[in-house]
């Protein structure tokens, strides 16, 4: 009891230890792309603390499945390396005694999985994607970011902000160039911001600026000084798009029964029932041979995930295009990682059957 209770400590502090290390570099992945299409314009720079957040919250799953693995393979490839599964066999005891621990470590991160598979991963790429849709919305002058030049929705101007006080609604150094019936029309000013009048119409006020205006090639331009200009600012109704089976809750991916619906099924069902595989499985991938290398059984445990990863991809495919029955789809690729988790533990415990005879 004393030693499976230490088994679960250890299996839970490389736990910790390797999902922070997954999770920093899961959200500083999704930052640096987020932060480049803020860059040139494709979000808005305050959006991107959401985008991250619902980006983070529906990749757990994912992560803690990972975790799961690695964590019980690490722990007992030490074993071997510490020489402790050499006192661990020869007192008697075999390689499936490391069942228990490993279970009662994995249960609960498996139920943990399937909840946030089945709740909280699908809610938060849905707020994603509504989100995304609100920063659409945008009217082009909100969705400017400052220091970057942004065209209109329409192609026809080029909208550039220098500095944006949100709190006190100022803008400086404002620059819009458009062109309209082959003529091209240019403004600068200093300082600006946005009105709201009594009708609800929205309007672009610029202070202390120059207004330029002509034809490409036509030495009659027109220059006005000004001291106050509106531009009136269009609202901007985003195109709604029809939802995606990964942000459709898991109640309504039952009522749907849809082809798609059924691969995302799967997928959801799929993950917590590889994570429980996966650990199981870590155990014979533990095995360190002195001769081999420490390194071998981690690069074969490695290619065995990618593997039941692209497999459990594959087969969500072949369902949403109707290749396989959902049944085969959902169970297949499980069933054969479960014999092969069966034949790995048959060739370990048979491998030390014949080194025991031999002592």
């Amino acid at each position: 009891m004393i030693f499976r209770r230490t088994l679960v400590r250890e299996f839970g502090a490389l736990a910790l230890a390797v999902f922070s290390v997954l999770f920093a570099i899961t959200i500083t992945t999704q930052l640096i792309r987020f932060l480049g299409q803020a860059a040139v314009g494709a979000i808005a720079s305050d959006g991107v603390l959401a985008l991250l957040v619902f980006t983070a919250l529906g990749a757990l799953p994912v992560l803690l499945s990972l975790t799961l693995f690695i964590s019980v393979l690490m722990t007992i490839t030490r074993s071997y390396g510490d020489s402790e599964m050499a006192v661990w066999f020869s007192s008697g005891l075999s390689l499936l005694a490391w069942i228990r621990p490993v279970l009662l470590f994995a249960l609960p991160l498996v139920f943990t999985i399937a909840l946030l598979s089945m709740l909280l991963a699908p809610w938060a790429l849905e707020k994603r994607a509504e989100f995304r849709q609100q920063l659409e919305s945008r009217d082009d002058v909100s969705a400017v970011a400052p220091g970057v030049f942004k065209e209109s929705r329409h192609s026809d101007r080029v909208f550039f902000i220098e500095r944006f006080d949100s709190v006190e609604n100022r803008l400086e150094n404002i620059f819009i160039h458009s062109m309209r019936d082959g003529e091209i029309a240019t403004t600068a000013a200093a300082q600006g911001f946005q009105e709201t009048q009594a009708n609800g119409d929205r309007y672009l006020v610029l202070l202390n600026g120059r207004h330029y205006e002509g034809a490409p090639g036509s030495r009659a331009y027109k220059i006005t000084n000004f001291e106050r200009y509106e531009i009136r600012i269009e609202d901007v109704e985003a195109a709604r798009e029809a939802p995606s089976t990964k942000s459709m809750s898991t109640i309504e991916l039952l009522q749907s029964r849809t082809p798609p619906a059924l691969a995302e099924l799967s997928w959801r069902v799929g993950l917590p029932i590889s994570a429980l595989i996966l650990a199981l499985l870590a155990i014979p991938l533990s095995f360190v041979n002195p001769r081999a290398g420490r390194s071998l059984n981690l690069i074969l445990a490695l290619l065995v995930f990618m593997t039941y990863s692209n497999f459990l991809s594959v087969a969500q495919a072949w369902i949403a295009q109707q290749k396989i029955s959902p049944w085969t789809g959902l169970w297949g690729v499980h069933t054969v990682m479960v014999v092969l988790l069966l034949l790995m533990f048959y060739k370990r415990l048979s491998i030390y059957s014949v080194f025991r005879l031999r002592r």
